[in-house]
């Protein structure tokens, strides 16, 4: 079994939790599997909407399955969310994902 494998019979389990949803949408992402990966990690930040990493793979995810207002959406959440708990980083990198996904909207 790979490891989506593994994870998905964890859910199936009933084991839902924000980092399970997290780690499955960060490995369809790596498949290349942006619409899965983006059904993940939506149920991660609405499982934990402080969850800045979530936020950020989120809009991640929505950009690359052609949904760049929703992926601008997502960043500006993950933005507030990575600048309540502190996490400096985490906002800045979510900044440029989000103009990203502005220019993309531009056209």
């Amino acid at each position: 079994m790979g490891i989506i494998d593994n994870l998905q019979a964890m859910l199936g389990r009933g084991q839902d939790s924000p980092l399970l949803r997290y780690s499955l949408g960060n490995e369809y992402l790596k498949q290349e599997d942006a619409a899965a990966a983006a059904e993940h990690l939506a149920a991660a930040v609405q499982q934990d909407p402080k969850y800045s990493a979530a936020w950020k793979l989120y809009g991640k995810a929505l950009a690359a399955s052609g949904r760049p207002a929703e992926a601008v959406t997502a960043f500006e959440q993950g933005i507030a969310a990575a600048e309540a708990n502190g996490d400096v980083q985490a906002a800045k990198e979510m900044r440029v994902f989000r103009k990203r996904a502005e220019q993309a909207l531009a056209g």
